[in-house]
């Protein structure tokens, strides 16, 4: 027997051997990982749940890719969502839910208290599933979901409207916070963008029937502008018409029914009473606006394009003219004579240059901080409001100006009446026959259409306009002001309206006060040829003007 032969029946003989020792268990069949679901559905029943589910594309290997021996050793790890949805579970791992979660509270939820059995859950977008989010919620938040289904927004969800609003639209899908979190979407700051998604939609606004400027006149009122421009103590949406209980106006239920009106206010304004029914919240604009409201508006857009074009083709003018008079008509004076000629009299007494400071600084300060609230998102306003949500100053700030303002002015009032040099200094403020005739003449020359210089009187008509129009400046802005301020108190004796017109007046009288300082004051102050680079008078009493005019007479006489 050759040795192939031997060998072969050996290896036969072996083979028997194995097959025949007893208590010998069978070896674990090896199966590969991506073995089909209908592999696993011999073992597991979930194959048909799986089909209707939103993974019914995905293999079980796809999950369960340590099942590689059958049957399954014990112990084995549970299937990572993060595997798939990496960017859901980061989002998650940010919430409040995982929060509680590694706090060690067993209730908070996880991807399957939401979501239910892996194999069973449903696709995110079908109206089955934007049907059940209030439920699915409301197995932990049942109050809250009790009062989501009696809503405005309930309704339109129970009744199948699908871009009807559900809690994770407003709360956020996994990335849920805590509402006094800033970067919560609940976040009083962030409100009137939530509720923005829908109510700022044109499209949904035109299917469902509804106002579409709800967010834009929101922000445009004081409650929005305050809170855009970081305070969060004052009302957003929800503070009026509710958070999972909204309800139409119409709705005798609803917080923003006529007759509950003076509840809803009166939890942020005591004592306002029902005033509030008599006017819009949100800011109303255009032809719709109450007609107090159209007419302030219209007569300060008369008034501040008017006046401030007429500063600036008088100050043109002027200007025009003194350069020419003193660079190519050889007119002006040498410049050793200006420095021989001393001014005879002082144009600001100490008291006034105090007077004139106080004024200065608190006008800087009411305009800046005034415009912070209109314009918060601006460059020069954004630096001083970064820390309005936990430290609110400018309204403080805004206040404390414009009682050193209004104190200014009671004291200006006290010098006149117990200082008689003070008095009859200013007495030459008063309006005078001549200034109308100074004023004609004066224009004239600027425009070039009068040959001969005007006289001009030590204080003509340029610094009686301005004085007249800061004392009628100061007592709008004042009174405005204290309405606004005290407004409880102005809505329990008066109609909303007023403070709607107070607020128009107050903005538009900043607006123009501002451009006649920028336009009126800093050139007779600064780019004047005659007192430039600028007049010290507000400082040291006497001003570069007079020198100026003298040295021209006394040139001339010479």
């Amino acid at each position: 027997m050759n040795t192939p032969t031997r060998l072969g029946i050996c290896f036969s003989l072996l083979l028997l051997i194995s097959m025949a020792a007893p208590g010998q268990a069978p070896r674990r069949q090896v199966r590969p990982p991506t073995a089909p679901n209908s592999v696993c559905a011999d073992c597991h029943e979930q194959e048909t749940k799986l089909k209707e589910s939103a993974h019914a594309s995905v293999s079980c290997s796809s999950c369960h890719e340590k099942h590689e021996e059958y049957p399954h050793p014990e112990n084995v790890p549970k299937p990572r969502c993060a595997a798939c949805h990496e960017q859901v579970v980061q989002e998650y791992e940010q919430s409040e839910h995982a929060a509680q979660m590694r706090q060690g509270n067993g209730s908070a939820p996880d991807c399957s208290t939401c979501h239910g059995d892996v194999h069973e859950s449903k696709r995110a977008l079908t109206i089955e599933f934007h049907r059940s989010v209030p439920d699915t919620c409301g197995m932990c938040h049942a109050k809250a979901a009790e009062d989501f289904a009696k809503s405005v927004h309930g309704k339109a969800v129970a009744a199948g409207v699908r871009d009807a609003p559900v809690c994770s639209d407003c709360h956020g899908g996994h990335r849920v916070l805590k509402a006094k979190d800033p970067n919560s979407t609940v976040f009083p700051g962030s409100v009137p963008d939530t509720c923005g998604h829908c109510h700022g939609d044109l499209q949904l606004a035109r299917r469902f029937g509804l106002p579409a400027d709800r967010l834009n006149t929101f922000q445009q009122s004081f409650h929005g502008l305050a809170l855009k421009s970081g305070r969060q103590s004052v009302a957003d949406c929800a503070s009026c018409h509710g958070f999972h209980d909204i309800l139409p106006s119409t709705d005798p239920a609803s917080r923003t029914h006529p007759q509950n009106l003076a509840a809803t206010c009166g939890a942020c304004h005591p004592g306002a009473g029902s005033r509030f029914a008599l006017g819009p919240v949100h800011e109303v604009q255009g032809a719709q606006a109450p007609a107090p409201v159209r007419w302030a508006e219209w007569f300060y857009a008369m008034l501040i394009p008017g006046t401030i074009g007429f500063m600036l083709l008088h100050h043109a003018g002027d200007f025009i003219r003194k350069l020419w008079s003193m660079r190519f008509r050889g007119k002006h004076v040498p410049m050793q004579l200006l420095r021989r000629i001393e001014p005879h009299h002082e144009r600001m007494y100490r008291m006034e240059r105090v007077q004139h400071a106080l004024l200065a600084v608190s006008f800087i300060v009411l305009v800046y901080t005034g415009f912070a609230l209109h314009y918060p998102d601006t460059w020069w306003a954004s630096w001083f409001l970064r820390w309005e949500d936990r430290l609110p100053v400018r309204g403080t700030v805004h206040r404390i100006a414009g009682v050193v303002l209004i104190g200014t002015s009671i004291l200006h009032v006290i010098t006149l009446v117990v200082n008689r040099k003070l008095r009859e200094h200013w007495k030459e403020m008063l309006p005078r026959r001549n200034d109308v005739r100074e004023l004609v003449e004066g224009t004239l020359w600027r425009l070039g259409l009068r040959r001969e210089r005007p006289h001009r009187s030590p204080h003509s008509y340029i610094e009686k306009m301005e004085y007249w129009a800061v004392v009628w400046g100061t007592a709008i802005m004042a009174l405005t002001g204290l309405l606004l301020w005290f407004h409880n108190w102005s809505l329990s004796v008066m109609p909303k309206v007023v403070l709607d017109v107070s607020r128009v007046i107050h903005f538009y009288e900043a607006v123009l006060a501002t451009l006649s300082i920028l336009v009126w004051h800093f050139y007779m102050v600064i780019f004047d040829p005659a007192v430039y680079p600028l007049d010290t008078a507000f400082l040291k009493g006497y001003s570069p003007r007079a020198e100026y005019v003298d040295a021209e007479e006394a040139a001339l006489g010479d």
